[in-house]
């Protein structure tokens, strides 16, 4: 516990307290000094809370020292290159590190803490719906301030972004970690500026959660004024949490693109990248110039609370469907920014189990550079019912209709990758071809939310739930399980328990086409989302009920996977040579990879994924002898 105390982790939540104590007790002596008053909700006023988080996450990053090279830098003090961690075992994943293999670690790691958390919430307001009538979230109750209906609505709310932050920090892991290995650099291009990104996200989980016992909020994840605007003053740190974290994708996509254009190997052309780095870039490019758009939009409804602002206040002359315009200008290109590495993912390792070629690499290739392109035209579907003016309707609906034609190459290649293939089904393989069909499901039941007189009746119904968590299990669930079973060894040199993987899959599968399908019925008959209870008389008990336990079975497939993760890497199998008989660098050098990566340079000669291609090579080492190709 000593350790766990001196770590930069422990340093910065206790910094982050100081901070947020110190930057609400400078407003509240400032009020109390104009005689106004010093409390209104929770010890402090609104005007403080605000203000102590923003001190708490830059109390947090000073006090952790994820920025003491750059005050260092700043007073004169030379700041040499220091990749070597002073730290060993799981002490150097609490504390700064510039290897980018340990920050990869760091993300991914805090990205399953936070599943398991927004899973959790995600199983108790489940339990709420599996009957209906209120049960135990009922209005005599009181938790964290609330009764059981607001609690419904906060936990709701919550679930959402705590789980679209998770995957968002799970990206960034599969990225920092594997980007620089496929390009054969030494780490990313600014390691600094990496260090800092994960930090940043850590007080930003923080507030989130914070919001939780400052009475919660009940928008959702999407804060859609006016609700936003009369929610209690726990929507302020979920403002706060969510703009720190784009801060934090922001800065991370600015980085990604500079190691990709500069840090590339000898031979390495854009047409010999590896497919998972086309994948970085393009939800780079959108993470780097959209996630501005999500931070203006809660910033307005932050001054609109803190200074009576009118920007989405009628009265005043402003306009609630602004807020949606700002917002989902950056949200639905998000839901790219989450798929299109899960769908690198799919693509990366598609070849290495099916033995055979990538069928139409540069056409996957550029198909993901057509989708964050595309994805930034078609933001105005999810406003088909906010009252927006109704020529805009038609262009939006066709423009989302066209994504179907990028995500259709990708499809259409991992099918001819597939066929004839000589297929092996180690786990990897098996998330890989579960993401495949999940993620179709989900892209089949797109278009009727595409197409204005479909949409106008599914609105805001549970068959729009269904359709999203198909896109997203599809799309990153299902894919980021595939790279953690894939890529595990790499990172610890051991192998996670097989059997404990097939497990896992064949739990979690089932239980999540159920789920999934039954949301969707229930949807088409009229079944409203974001609801705490629903009519008996329309009988969807008994469907509840089934979706609660497949609920309750994709969370303990999660659990036996944690379980296999934490143990596997100290008990698990040693990996030892080329695990996956793979063409891709990093495999052609031991497991773990040492801290530079790789100890003699190499050169590419060849294509990525000609498997099977008999004399075929895609690197090419100085030194022969550390090289062995397939």
């Amino acid at each position: 516990m000593k350790k766990f105390f001196s770590t930069a982790l422990a340093r910065g939540l206790v910094w982050q307290l100081i901070g947020t104590l110190v930057g609400a007790g400078l407003v509240t002596g400032i009020r109390a000094m104009m005689g106004l008053s010093i409390t209104d909700t929770f010890f402090f006023t609104e005007p403080a809370w605000v203000l102590g988080a923003f001190f708490g996450v830059l109390f947090f990053l000073a006090g952790n020292g994820s920025v003491s090279d750059w005050f260092k830098w700043s007073r004169g003090i030379d700041t040499p290159e220091h990749h070597e961690d002073h730290y060993t075992g799981w002490e150097k994943y609490l504390n700064v590190s510039l290897d980018h293999k340990v920050i990869g670690i760091q993300y991914t790691v805090t990205a399953l803490l936070l599943i398991s958390i927004g899973g959790l919430f995600a199983l108790i307001f489940r339990t709420e719906l599996a009957q209906s009538q209120l049960q135990f979230l009922t209005v005599d109750m009181k938790l964290f301030g609330q009764n059981g209906p607001q609690l419904y609505n906060t936990l709701m709310s919550l679930h959402g972004m705590i789980m679209i932050v998770s995957i968002l920090l799970g990206i960034a892991g599969i990225i920092n970690y594997v980007v620089p290995l496929l390009l054969g650099a030494q780490d990313m291009a600014f390691p600094r500026l990496n260090a800092f990104s994960f930090w940043i996200a850590v007080p930003a989980a923080v507030l989130l959660l914070m919001s939780l016992v400052l009475g919660g909020f009940d928008t959702g994840w999407t804060g859609y004024p006016p609700l936003s605007v009369r929610a209690p003053v726990g929507v302020q740190m979920f403002f706060l949490g969510v703009a720190a974290a784009g801060w934090s994708s922001i800065l991370g996509a600015l980085n990604v693109i500079a190691t990709i254009i500069r840090m590339r190997s000898k031979g390495m052309t854009a047409m010999r990248m590896p497919i998972f780095v086309w994948a970085a870039v393009a939800t780079s490019i959108i993470a780097l110039t959209a996630t501005q758009l999500i931070g203006l939009s809660f910033q307005l409804v932050m001054f609109q609370r803190l200074f009576g602002m009118g920007f989405f206040d009628p009265a005043k002359g402003g306009n609630p469907v602004l807020f949606q315009h700002l917002f989902w200008f950056y949200s639905h290109p998000a839901v790219y920014v989450f798929v299109l590495p899960g769908l690198g993912v799919i693509s990366e390792l598609l070849p290495v189990f099916a033995r055979k070629p990538l069928f139409g690499y540069r056409w996957i290739a550029m198909s993901s550079m057509g989708i964050a392109l595309v994805g930034f035209l078609v933001w105005a579907h999810h406003m088909f019912t906010s009252g927006m003016n109704e020529y805009l309707r038609v262009p939006f609906m066709y423009s989302t209709l066209l994504v179907a034609i990028p995500t259709g190459v990708k499809f259409f290649s991992w099918v001819a990758t597939i066929w004839k293939g000589k297929l092996t089904y180690p786990t990897p393989m098996l998330f890989v071809l579960g993401a495949i069909v999940v993620f179709l499901l989900g892209g089949l039941t797109g278009p009727p939310n595409a197409t204005v007189s479909v949409d106008l009746h599914l609105h805001d119904t549970y068959f729009i739930v269904g359709h999203f968590h198909d896109t997203i299990f599809g799309g990153f669930v299902f894919p980021f399980f595939a790279a953690l079973y894939y890529w595990f060894p790499k990172a610890t040199g051991r192998r996670m328990n097989e059997t404990l993987g097939k497990i896992h899959f064949w739990l979690m599968t089932p239980s999540f086409f159920v789920l999934t399908f039954g949301m969707m019925q229930i949807g088409l008959l009229g079944m409203r989302r974001r609801i705490v209870d629903y009519d008996p008389a329309l009988g969807f008990d008994s469907t509840h009920l089934v979706l609660t336990i497949a609920g309750y079975l994709i969370g303990l497939s999660v659990l036996i996977f944690i379980y296999n993760f934490f143990n596997s890497i100290k008990n698990g199998e040693k990996a030892e040579g080329n695990v996956w008989n793979s063409r891709s660098p990093e495999w052609q050098v031991p497991s773990p990879m040492p801290v530079h990566n790789y100890d003699q340079p190499f050169e590419v000669v060849g294509e990525p994924y000609d498997y099977g291609l008999p004399g075929s090579k895609y690197v090419e080492f100085s030194s022969p002898a550390k090289s062995k190709h397939k």
